[in-house]
């Protein structure tokens, strides 16, 4: 029998990934907010992998919680994910997805494009998602994750923000507000850049995002999260003194 995987956070996009595991013949122990993480820890001590699926602005919290044995176990899936948000908190390894499906509570998941996975757990989460036709691919290197996840934060954090100045769907704002968007993505990048530490390939990112909306034309832009996202974003550049015009203009809306 396969060793158990732990799924901290029961929500929509857990849901898909414990039926695919569930479907590859894994056990599933759920941890929910009501639970006592290091309670769980002391009965089961070795599980296969350590699934956190709670949202971005929970990570940290759980993160901080998580015994020391688990942490070369973990899997992280969440949106605006870099390297600084798992290694401040000594995880060794971790595997990573981009995550490049939705789900919605009442409706089916939607694949936009393959989702990216990297790390000791990626055949795991690739063969689970498989069960589901979702397709995934294993990235070769750190280098090439990192921008896959800057990809995806590009997408997320252009389509939300510049959601909150003109709403409709990708299909509308990438050809029919081209401008707007393309001075969204370049605020986004000097925030991305800084975070990262390193100087982004706009040309290739914007492609590359290009590609994820023609995945999904009828794609809302802005989400209940988008102002939480703008915020965030603005927080960060003016505490490191970073000129991000486009996105105090549509603040200020």
């Amino acid at each position: 029998m396969k060793k158990n995987i732990i799924v901290i956070g029961i929500g929509e996009m857990s849901g898909v990934f414990t039926r695919g595991l569930l479907r590859a013949g894994y056990p599933i122990i759920p941890i929910t907010r009501d639970m006592d993480i290091n309670d769980v820890a002391k009965q089961v001590t070795d599980p296969e992998m350590v699934l956190v699926a709670v949202g971005e602005s929970d990570l940290d919290t759980v993160l901080e919680q998580l015994p020391n044995e688990w942490k070369n176990k973990v899997t992280l899936l969440q949106n605006e994910l870099l390297p600084g948000d798992w290694t401040k908190h000594q995880l060794v390894d971790p595997t990573v997805i981009s995550v490049w499906f939705e789900k919605k509570k009442g409706q089916d998941f939607k694949v936009l494009v393959p989702s990216p996975v990297i790390g000791p757990k990626a055949d795991i989460i690739k063969t689970a998602l498989a069960t589901l036709d979702i397709p995934t691919w294993v990235v070769k290197n750190d280098d090439e994750m990192l921008f896959e996840l800057v990809r995806k934060n590009l997408y997320i954090l252009t389509t939300n923000i510049a959601g909150l100045e003109v709403g409709g769907d990708v299909n509308s704002l990438w050809n029919e507000n081209r401008e707007l968007a393309l001075k969204v993505i370049d605020d986004i990048l000097i925030i991305q850049n800084h975070l990262t530490q390193y100087d982004h390939d706009r040309e290739r990112l914007v492609e590359a995002m290009v590609e994820a909306i023609n995945g999904d034309l009828a794609h809302n832009c802005m989400g209940r999260s988008a102002p939480a996202r703008l915020a965030r974003a603005l927080e960060y550049a003016e505490k490191n003194q970073l000129e991000v015009s486009e996105l105090k203009r549509i603040s200020n809306l």
